[in-house]
C-alpha cells in the first residue's frame, strides 16, 4: 500500500528531510522535539519569524470577508492599503505598485514592463533586452532565470531561456580584474555601458541587479559610487534601472530598500519575500512617475496578469507586517543586529582555516569559504562542503542557507545568513555559537 509521503514530489530525493510541526519566533520545531534557530529565515523570508498571532488573526478576518478576486475585474481595499504603505517605505516617485505572487513573477513582471514602455511610449519595437550580472539570481521562471547568472541553474533549461545578455559582478572578494575596492574607479560598473554598445542601445530596454547580492555570492556588494554610475550609464542609453529588492527589501538590508544604501533612485523595484513575512505568498513590481504616466497615455492597459495577483488575502497579510515593521522599528534593529552579528562573526569565526571572507549588509550577510585563506582556492565541488555545512547544522539546531558556485561559477562554496530582523542579542549570540560549533565539525571531518 502507498504511504502518503509517498505522494509528495520532493525537490531533491537524495536529503532527508525533517518534517516541522510548527514555529514561534526565531525558531522551528519538528515533529521529533527538536528545536533549529532559524538563521535565514527560510530564504530571506520569514522576516518577522514564525507564528505570529496578530498576523494570523488578520488572515482569519480578511479570510472571513473575501480571500479571493481577479485583478481583471476588481479591486479591493487591502489591495489599495498596501499600495498606500509600500508607496510611504519607497524611494522618491517610486509611488506604483503591481502585485503578484512572488520575487520570480515580479522579475518577470519588470521584463514585461520595460518591453511595453517603449511600445507604448515611442512605438519602439526592437527594445526587449535586459541585461543583468554573472552570478545573480533573480528567479527561476522562464524569463527570470534568463536574468539569473547562475550556470548550475541554467545549464539543464538552456535551450528554453532567452538570450540576454550578463556582465561582470559586481564582487570585491573575487574581482575579476584583481583590482582592490579602493582603487578599482568601479570598473565593473563600466561593463555595462560596453555591454550596452555591444548589444546596440536600441535593442536595450533594462538593467537589473539586485544592490546586495543574495544568493549567488551572499552579502557581496559594489563601492559607493557603482550605481551611480549604472544610473548615469542608463539615463545616457535611454534604458531603465531595475532594482531587484525581493531579498533586500524591507529592512533585510538595515535601510527599508537595498538601493537606498546607495542614494540612488531606479525606475523599476522588484519587491517579495519580507513584504509579507512569508505568511502569505506575495510580490509586486514598484514603478516610477515616469513609466505610469506613459502608460496612462498610452493604450492605458499593462497586458500582464496573474491569477492571484492583488489578492486581497495576500495583500491583507502584506499590510500589517508593513505595519509591524513601522511600530516594532523592525529596520533599525536590522541594521543594530546586522552590525552587531557580522562583527561577531568576524571576531570568533574570520581567522578560521575555511573562511575566507565575511561580508553584507544588515542582516543579509553572507560567509564564503575556501581551501586556502591565502590565495582563496576554492574546495572542489566533489567535498560538497555547503550540503555538509547545512546538515551538521541541523544536527547542531542551526538552519543555514547554502549556496555554490561563487568562485568559478563551479566551484566555490558559501552561506547566506539572513536570520528574521527582530532578532536579539541573544539570538546574535546563538546563531553566532551554533555556527562555529558546525564550521569546526565540518572542517574536522573534512581534514582529519
Amino acid at each position: 500500500m502507498r504511504k502518503k509521503e509517498d505522494c509528495l514530489f520532493l525537490r531533491d530525493y537524495k536529503w532527508e528531510y525533517p518534517e516541522i510541526e510548527y514555529g514561534k519566533g526565531v525558531y522551528l520545531y519538528d515533529t521529533e522535539g527538536r528545536e533549529y534557530i532559524d538563521a535565514c529565515a527560510g530564504a530571506a523570508a520569514a522576516n518577522l519569524g514564525h507564528g505570529s498571532g496578530e498576523i494570523a488573526q488578520v488572515m482569519a478576518e480578511q479570510a472571513k470577508r473575501v480571500a479571493f478576486t481577479h485583478l481583471s475585474r476588481f479591486v479591493t481595499r487591502p489591495a489599495y492599503e498596501l499600495a498606500e504603505k509600500v508607496a510611504e517605505m519607497t524611494p522618491a516617485d517610486l509611488n506604483y505598485v503591481y502585485f503578484v505572487s512572488g520575487g520570480s513573477e515580479a522579475t518577470e513582471t519588470a521584463i514585461k514592463l520595460c518591453r511595453q514602455y517603449f511600445l507604448e511610449r515611442d512605438g519602439v519595437t526592437s527594445k526587449y533586452k535586459i541585461i543583468s550580472r554573472w552570478r545573480s539570481y533573480h528567479g527561476n521562471t522562464i524569463g527570470s532565470l534568463s536574468l539569473s547568472g547562475k550556470p548550475d541553474l541554467r545549464k539543464k533549461y538552456g535551450p528554453l531561456l532567452l538570450d540576454f545578455p550578463h556582465i561582470t559582478p559586481a564582487y570585491c572578494y573575487r574581482c575579476e580584474y584583481g583590482l582592490t575596492c579602493d582603487k578599482c574607479g568601479s570598473r565593473c560598473a563600466w561593463d555595462l555601458e560596453k555591454a550596452i554598445l555591444r548589444e546596440g542601445p536600441e535593442n536595450v530596454a533594462g538593467f537589473i541587479a539586485e544592490p546586495i547580492t543574495g544568493s549567488a555570492a551572499p552579502g557581496a556588494y559594489p563601492v559607493k559610487d557603482y550605481y551611480k554610475i549604472v544610473r548615469e550609464i542608463c539615463d545616457k542609453y535611454d534604458i531603465l534601472f531595475i532594482s531587484d529588492e525581493v531579498m533586500n527589501g524591507f529592512g533585510r538590508t538595515g535601510t527599508n530598500f537595498g538601493i537606498d544604501n546607495f542614494d540612488v533612485i531606479p525606475d523599476i523595484m522588484c519587491i517579495a519575500k519580507g513584504i509579507s513575512s512569508g505568511y502569505s505568498p506575495l510580490g509586486g513590481a514598484v514603478v516610477s512617475e515616469k513609466i505610469i504616466s506613459v502608460f496612462r497615455k498610452g493604450s492605458g492597459s499593462f497586458t500582464h496578469g496573474h491569477t492571484y495577483g492583488g489578492n486581497p488575502l495576500s495583500c491583507a497579510v502584506g499590510s500589517v507586517v508593513l505595519d509591524i515593521i513601522k511600530r516594532d522599528g523592525i529596520v533599525e534593529n536590522s541594521k543594530r543586529m546586522g552590525e552587531l552579528l557580522k562583527a561577531k562573526l568576524q571576531n570568533e569565526i574570520g581567522s578560521h582555516a575555511i573562511v575566507g571572507d565575511i561580508r553584507g549588509m544588515g542582516l543579509q550577510l553572507g560567509v564564503e569559504f575556501v581551501k586556502d585563506k591565502n590565495t582563496k582556492e576554492p574546495f572542489e565541488k566533489s567535498v560538497n562542503l555547503k550540503s555538509k555545512l547545512t546538515k551538521r547544522g541541523l544536527e547542531n539546531g542551526i538552519v543555514l542557507y547554502p549556496g555554490g558556485g561563487s568562485a568559478d561559477t563551479v566551484r566555490g562554496d558559501h552561506i547566506l545568513l539572513t536570520p528574521p530582523l527582530n532578532i536579539s542579542e541573544a539570538h546574535v549570540d546563538e546563531i553566532v555559537v551554533k555556527l562555529k560549533k558546525t564550521i569546526e565539525d565540518v572542517s574536522r571531518n573534512i581534514f582529519d
